[in-house]
Parts: C-alpha cells; structure tokens; sequence
C-alpha cells in the first residue's frame, strides 16, 4: 500500500467580526457548533498589525461574510485587497481564494446567492460556497475546495526555486594574484 505524504498548508480565513469564521472551522475540524461567542484574531481589527507575519505563506485564503449582513459582504473587497497586500503572493490574480457566505439557516437573509455568485466571477472565478455552520451545511464540500485549492498551489511553488544563483567563492589556494596596492 502506497504511503500518502502529509503536506502541511496554512489556509487564512479572514472575514468581519461575527460572520462565522471560528464556527466553520470548528464545524469542520471537530464536527461541533456552539452558540456562545467570543472574539478570535481574524475578526479583531486591533491585530491588524500582525497582517504581514500572520498571512505570509498562506497557501489559500477563505473570505468568509455572514448572509444577513450586507456589511460584511461589502467588506470582502478590502479584505481581499489586505490580504493580497500584506502577503505578497508571487502571482496575485491567480491566488486560490475561497468565498463562503455563512448563516444560510437564518431566515433575515439580504445578500442574493446570485450577487456574491457575481462577485467571485468578477474577481478571477473564485468558488463560492452557501454555508451553515451551525447544521454543517456545504462546510464538509467547501474546506474539501480549500484543501484542493490549497494543495494545487503548494504543487506549483514546488517547482519555482527561490534561490537566486549562487556565487562562486574562491578556495584559499585560488586567491587572485597581488597585483599592486596592497602589500597583504
């Protein structure tokens, strides 16, 4: 039996304060939703300072925004444009970004599947998920996209070198002739 290797990917969610980010990761990791709140990194704007640390070597990036908060959706816009800022992707228009419009179980919904369809068509074809994290609904299909998203780009860096090349440096016994000046 073929062994598989494990590849280890940073994958950033990023999205306003509220929308979801932590309960689809925990829906997802440990297939559990709780209702009690408490604010994490992503959602505190106070880290913001932490952008260029946090989100460099990001193999994919999840913009998360809540359905009943048309806020939240106008907002993915900086914050895919922070993202890109502050990670510095080697080829920013083909980055693997993942849209998920979380809170599909709420009835208060304002943002149309349609428009957040239009926007990731407009941004380079980003896929676009409808999620609830509370009755896991697409949370499973869509961290299955990041994954795949994330693994294609961690193949294509393979094979770029970020290694410039190298510089020959004499042995001892190669040492350029004195020819004048200094006396050494």
């Amino acid at each position: 039996m073929a062994t598989r290797k494990k590849v280890l990917l940073k994958v950033i969610i990023l999205g306003d304060s509220g929308v979801g980010k932590t309960s689809l990761m925990n829906q997802f990791v440990n297939r559990k939703f709780t209702n009690q709140y408490k604010a994490t990194i992503a959602g505190q704007e106070r880290f913001q300072s932490l952008g260029v640390a946090f989100y460099r070597g990001a193999d994919c990036c999840v913009l998360c925004y809540d359905v009943t908060a048309p806020n939240s959706f106008k907002a993915l816009e900086s914050w895919r444009d922070e993202f890109l800022i502050q990670s510095g992707p080697r080829d920013p228009e083909n980055f693997p970004f993942v849209v998920i419009g979380n809170k599909i179980d709420l009835e208060n919904r304002v943002i149309q599947t349609r428009k957040a369809q239009s926007w990731c068509q407009d941004k380079n074809s980003i896929p676009y998920f409808e999620t609830s994290a509370k009755e896991g609904v697409n949370v499973e299909k869509s961290f299955e996209t990041v994954a795949r998203n994330a693994l294609a780009r961690e193949k294509e860096q393979d094979s770029y070198t970020d290694f410039p090349t190298p510089i020959r440096i004499p042995h001892q016994e190669e040492k350029p002739s004195n020819s004048g000046g200094c006396p050494c």
